[in-house]
């Protein structure tokens, strides 16, 4: 499966990092262009790829990590999708201001699957920081739980896959609508828990 992430900020490097270190090659893309990761690529070393946002959205699975404000920019001109998985890692957020956006009654990842029409949608990686993320997930005797989230079960399952390669416990929470509100920051039930599976 070829692995792409849209945004190269906290979640994205994370994210490579991660994929890095289990041996997973992945292409990651910003708004700024391949050249503007040359010193995020001497970092991660040979299996991280710097790309266009084009290049990183033609993987099977594609991570988005961009800021809130900027997801339908950045996934504009990018389709059509033709059912590809597209991991929602986002939190409808941000910085300074801390206010969350008025997503009309939606969940943000049903918000996410409008504006990226026939992709596969799956809500994950979104409810743990960066540092938790990059850390290592059988920590403390047993496997760091990671919440997902989506509407077609094949998808999911494939990120499940994924997440296990890499370490961690994945949990599904159901689909985008309830599941994926559960994990989403703010006012998800789920959101920030540090949680350890055992056995």
């Amino acid at each position: 499966m070829n692995i792409g992430i849209i945004g190269a900020g906290a979640i994205g490097t994370a994210i490579a990092r991660v994929l890095s270190r289990a041996g997973i090659e992945v292409s990651i893309a910003n708004s700024r262009g391949p050249a503007s990761l040359a010193g995020l690529m001497a970092e991660l070393g040979p299996r991280v790829r710097a790309a266009t946002v084009a290049q990183a959205a033609q993987a099977d699975l594609v991570f988005l990590a961009v800021n809130w404000s900027r997801i339908p920019a950045a996934l504009d001109g990018l389709g059509p999708w033709e059912g590809r998985i597209l991991v929602d890692t986002n939190n409808p957020i941000e910085a300074p201001a801390f206010r969350p956006f008025d997503l009309g009654g939606l969940s943000s990842s049903e918000v996410v699957a409008g504006l990226a029409p026939r992709a596969r949608v799956v809500k994950g990686f979104n409810h743990l920081p960066p540092a938790l993320l990059t850390g290592d997930p059988r920590a403390e005797g047993g496997q760091r739980v990671l919440f997902l989230a989506g509407d077609d079960l094949q998808a999911k399952g494939e990120v499940v896959q994924l997440a296990g390669r890499l370490g961690f416990a994945a949990i599904d929470l159901g689909g985008l609508a309830d599941g994926g509100r559960l994990a989403q920051f703010p006012g998800g039930a789920l959101t920030a828990l540090n949680l350890v599976k055992f056995g």
